[in-house]
């Protein structure tokens, strides 16, 4: 049943999961900011938040490239994948938070094609290629496949203070909103 947010469901709206603007704001923050905000977490439970250029399709899934040795390359692999991202506007304080798992990107066409998406995001002047991520390489390009998906939602006053909420969206509506 959906839910208004409150203190009681961690201010969470569900009444708002297929919402066309709260779907379209995922869409406007993927297609506007470069840079995601990766979260982990070690098998001990140390935290782990990472700043990295990201491009995305439409399928929903998101890719980046990091040092296998990186700290939260390092998270991904003792923890089955598992991980948040979030895409935000700092300016407007409106973000896209996603819960998935994240995996290598092993298979050849697909890594070149996400490669050409990542050289003209970041415009980069020489385009990489496949054997840049693969073998003996010390980076890898990984792709999280999202399995939950919020945007900011409403500030609410409560008790004199404004609490930030987030929606909960309908991933199928989600994913039916980039598909082509």
């Amino acid at each position: 049943m959906a839910q208004l947010a409150t203190a009681e469901n961690g201010w969470i709206d569900t009444t708002k999961a297929t919402d066309p603007e709260a779907i379209a704001l995922v869409k406007e923050l993927l297609e506007t900011q470069i840079y995601c905000n990766l979260s982990t977490c070690s098998p001990t439970g140390l935290p782990w938040s990472s700043p990295l250029l990201f491009v995305w399709d439409q399928g929903l899934n998101l890719y980046w490239s990091s040092a296998i040795a990186a700290q939260h390359s390092q998270n991904l692999y003792q923890n089955q994948g598992r991980a948040m991202v979030t895409v935000y506007d700092p300016r407007r304080i409106k973000a896209a938070f996603f819960a998935g798992i994240a995996t290598e990107l092993t298979a050849l066409e697909p890594l070149q094609q996400v490669l050409s998406r990542f050289d003209q995001r970041a415009k980069r002047p020489t385009p990489r290629q496949a054997a840049d991520y693969l073998g003996a390489s010390p980076r890898r390009m990984y792709q999280f496949t999202v399995q939950q998906a919020w945007v900011s939602g409403d500030r609410l006053l409560s008790q004199g203070q404004l609490i930030d909420t987030k929606v909960q969206l309908d991933l199928d509506c989600l994913k039916d909103y980039f598909s082509p």
